[in-house]
């Protein structure tokens, strides 16, 4: 009886041992399978209970031949084709188990170590060749319904990258700002709450807008004097109200042109090798808006041709060679000018206003070209500007205050190319514009990041490409032009990132292992010559800008000085009447312009009278004294 009892404790642990073994492969099983086997059959095999053992009298190794047979016959009806689903799982087993049991060894018999070895031998082999069957059922009735079948994780997730991923040789533009000794440090920036960017920068000098005590001023200094700035720099100063908008000239790397608070426009000549005195004498004045002015900037193409717009909703476009305004937009803005941009050529503008529009104009017919209402229907500040194949890029704010981006074209602005939404942060995004690589970077004012965008023909158009981030947020930005980069380091873009009390350069480099000229990255670019004077675009002329090759790198020329002509109004007189009947000057300064032109010639008139009386008394008195010289000759 003891013996017994031990037998069928021994036969127990070896059934639950192989019970438990058998669980863990049929959840292999089952994963392997992809989830084809049914969950019913599964589940109700969960749900039983795992029948007792049956009383064992037999030798222990055949009650373990036994539990082997039982477990075989239950993962073979647990992986049964569906076609059997509808037996009840546990007939499948008992009918299985018969099966094992009369195709066996009974229970009750005995035999010889021979015989149960092969039975067990033979056992496993059969285990094995049904489960290979039960998967072969199961891949049998996926290809009867046609389904392909289905790719492997790595090969599917391969197929959605190449999908997804565009291939753009800016793909990996990547940002690094310069260290501490190469930035420009104790500078007191500008605290004017004003959307500009508060830093201009060309090949020669950076310009930075700094608050001043008693009016406005600007900081101008060569790019190599980096470090700490003293406090007694000298400035640019003449301004009697805070300077708002600072812009280099194109044509001439000493001339940079500033807005103020005062109503004034100022263009400055600095010398050649920075500034060694505050510099408080402009070249020229340009007096003509009422209120502040908050934007300055040049023609692209056309030599002393500068535009202005102020808060009293004006733009005015000056030959800065004479100090004249030839073009007065006074009547086409109804609300504050945000920003003011020149296409490729300079024959067009692109504003963005307060009242949410967008137009087009072209300033010498002083005619809308093309208008949008609501570009973006937040209330918060806008930007538009024009791209080289003549769209408009604009950047603003939706009903909820999330950042967008959108394309435009001029041509159709019903719908855009393009709209996208970035963020809900509240910093105004400046755009700039690199036009040789179709490259748009945003700079969000009070953001520690930039963004950068790919513009092409493929949609979405708009391109994301990646995102410069650093900790310290920026209060303005200055961006240098593609003559100013360093083209042996791959360098395609530099930025000067205005912090609170620095100013520091960052620069973003395309990674090539090759150290040869990189044509693709530095086509040729807009070089410092004029393609007109300042007369022949106000006579209707247009020119694309005049390209140089960056090959073997720009090197700054000899800039010739800024000559301000005040030309004799009697010789000017009627030709700039012909020149205000062919740009069709406002009316007011033209009349204003007459009124002064008649008292002054009033004047000369009088003037030319009183001469020729006092040339008639000197004939008189010459005539008698030579009289009274020949009576005393006689």
């Amino acid at each position: 009886m003891v013996s017994v009892v031990a037998n069928y404790a021994s036969v127990a642990r070896g059934t639950e041992k192989l019970s438990s073994q058998s669980s863990s492969q049929l959840l292999e099983s089952r994963q392997q399978l992809g989830g084809e086997a049914d969950a019913g059959i599964l589940d109700s095999y969960s749900q039983q209970k795992t029948p007792p053992a049956p009383p064992v009298r037999s030798h222990s190794k055949e009650s373990l031949a036994l539990s082997m047979s039982k477990t075989v016959a239950m993962t073979e009806a647990l992986l049964e084709p569906r076609s059997d689903a509808a037996k009840p799982a546990k007939e499948q087993w008992a009918a299985a188990g018969v099966e094992q049991l009369t195709g066996g060894r009974t229970a009750g018999g005995g035999g010889s170590e021979e015989p149960e070895r092969k039975g067990r031998k033979s056992q496993e082999d059969e285990k094995v060749l049904k489960v290979a069957d039960a998967k072969k059922t199961f891949e049998k009735p996926k290809a009867a319904e046609g389904k392909a079948a289905t790719p492997p994780p790595s090969a599917a997730r391969k197929d959605t990258m190449r999908r997804v991923v565009r291939q753009s040789k800016f793909r990996h533009v990547f940002g690094q700002a310069v260290k501490n000794d190469q930035c420009y440090d104790d500078i007191r920036v500008s605290r004017v709450t004003w959307d500009s960017s508060f830093c201009a920068v060309n090949p020669r000098f950076v310009a930075i807008i700094v608050d001043a005590s008693g009016g406005g001023a600007f900081l101008v200094l060569p790019l190599h004097k980096t470090g700490r700035i003293d406090k007694s720099y000298p400035t640019v100063c003449g301004h009697t109200g805070p300077v708002l908008d600072i812009d280099w000239c194109p044509h001439n790397d000493q001339v940079i042109a500033s807005g103020s608070e005062d109503c004034t426009v100022m263009v400055w000549q600095i010398p050649e090798n920075g500034l060694t005195l505050s510099l408080t004498e402009p070249v020229v004045v340009l007096e003509g808006h009422s209120k502040r002015v908050g934007i300055v900037a040049w023609h692209p193409t056309a030599r002393n041709v500068l535009l202005s717009a102020g808060c009293d909703n004006a733009i005015i476009i000056w030959n800065v060679g004479t100090g004249e305004a030839l073009i007065n937009l006074d009547d086409m803005h109804v609300d504050m000018i945000y920003n003011v941009s020149w296409n490729r050529n300079g024959s067009l503008i692109c504003t963005a206003s307060k009242d949410k529009k967008v137009r087009v104009i072209d300033p010498r017919k002083q005619e809308i070209v093309a208008e949008k209402e609501k570009t973006h229907e937040g209330a918060r500040p806008m930007r538009a500007i024009f791209l080289a194949d003549g769209n408009i890029f604009t950047t603003g704010f939706s009903r909820m205050s999330e950042r967008q981006l959108a394309l435009w074209n001029p041509k159709n602005m019903e719908e855009p190319i393009a709209l996208h939404e970035m963020d809900t942060s509240n910093g105004v995004l400046l755009p700039f514009y690199d036009p040789d690589t179709n490259i748009i970077y945003l700079c969000g004012k009070g953001d520690s990041s930039i963004r950068y965008f790919e513009i092409t023909d493929e949609s979405p158009y708009v391109h994301y490409l990646n995102t410069f981030s650093s900790k310290e947020p920026q209060r303005g930005m200055g961006f240098m032009p593609k003559r100013g980069l360093d083209v042996n380091k791959c360098e395609i873009a530099r930025f000067f990132k205005l912090h609170e009390r620095k100013c520091e350069p960052i620069i973003m480099t395309v990674p090539r292992k090759s150290d040869l000229f990189q044509d693709d990255l530095y086509p040729d670019t807009a070089g410092p010559e004029a393609a007109l004077e300042a007369e022949e675009w106000f006579e209707g002329k247009n020119a694309d800008p005049l390209l140089i090759s960056l090959k073997h790198g720009y090197i700054p020329g000899k800039n010739r000085d800024l000559k301000v002509v005040k030309k004799n109004i009697l010789d000017n007189k009627p030709a700039a009447n012909k020149k205000s009947d062919l740009i069709n000057a406002p009316k007011k300064a033209a009349d204003a312009s007459n009124t002064q032109n008649e008292a002054k010639l009033d004047e000369i008139l009088k003037e030319l009278k009183s001469i020729k009386d006092t040339i008639t008394n000197q004939d008189e008195r010459i005539s008698k004294l030579e009289q009274q010289m020949a009576k005393i000759a006689d």
